[in-house]
């Protein structure tokens, strides 16, 4: 085989492979985009009566009811509970549009950021989580949620990305004048644990939203973008923009410690 003929083979294999990776997500996001799901509060007096506070995703484990999962931080504080608004999620059902169902907490996760939830109601599509531990730098990955808190519309947006580096949650802070209340609070209150830093851009309304793989749709990491920013980026003036994920072994052992719930 000459020259020439070896390279315009290995070209054509490249656009072969490039495009049957752009099918995989396209099937992948058709398959898991009816689990993704908004977080938020409902309220009849209000307008507009629901209020996004983040994203969600649902998830099967056996156990009873539906559940979901999503970023702690997403839930309202207890100090800011409104008794006449109820915890919801929204979940989009076929050519029928949002369907609005109430919430429970089951779990928070305070250090790592977690909630799961549980739903009534008819049983719906739920993504498969899988372990993260054989997760590696470099690895090809996707997350879809609702950026911005809806300011592009309620529709679930996907995003590629790579994982960049699994590196600790909370960075040494060089000096004392970097140090706040916040981040000593959290060093003291947790153990130091590894996240998943990424290369592809995500915003607030993305917190609680599934990092997952994009070929098979399970999940991997649950995004990020409030906890993890409070340590590892106190001391910068400026937010890098850098997004950042928990690993799913956290969520597979929340899940483990309600699947009776």
């Amino acid at each position: 085989m000459s020259h020439r003929l070896l390279c315009i083979t290995f070209a054509l294999a490249l656009a072969l492979s490039a495009s049957l990776v752009h099918a995989d997500l396209a099937s992948t996001v058709a398959q898991v985009k009816p689990a993704i799901a908004m977080v938020g509060t409902y309220k009849a007096t209000n307008s507009p009566r629901f209020a996004l506070r983040g994203s969600g995703f649902v998830v099967g484990d056996g156990g009873q009811g539906n559940k979901l999962v999503t970023n702690a931080h997403v839930l309202v504080p207890s100090s800011e509970v409104d008794p006449q608004a109820t915890l919801v999620v929204q979940l989009r059902m076929g050519s029928s549009g949002w369907q609005t169902r109430p919430a429970t907490v089951l779990e928070v996760d305070t250090q790592h950021d977690l909630a799961l939830l549980r739903f009534d109601g008819p049983a719906v599509a739920a993504f498969k989580v899988r372990s993260s531990d054989a997760v590696q730098e470099g690895q090809a990955v996707a997350f879809m949620g609702f950026p911005i808190g809806g300011a592009l519309g309620f529709s679930p947006v996907t995003h590629r990305a790579m994982v960049s580096s699994i590196a600790p949650a909370a960075l040494p802070t060089p000096t004392a004048s970097q140090l706040n209340p916040k981040v000593i609070r959290s060093v003291r209150a947790n153990s130091p644990f590894d996240i998943f830093q990424l290369d592809g851009t995500a915003y607030p309304g993305n917190s609680g939203g599934p990092l997952f793989d994009p070929e098979t749709g399970e999940v991997l990491g649950v995004v990020n973008m409030v906890l993890i920013k409070g340590t590892r980026e106190s001391a910068l003036t400026h937010p890098s923009g850098i997004s950042y994920a928990v690993p799913s072994r956290h969520v597979l052992e929340m899940l483990e410690r309600n699947a009776g719930n």
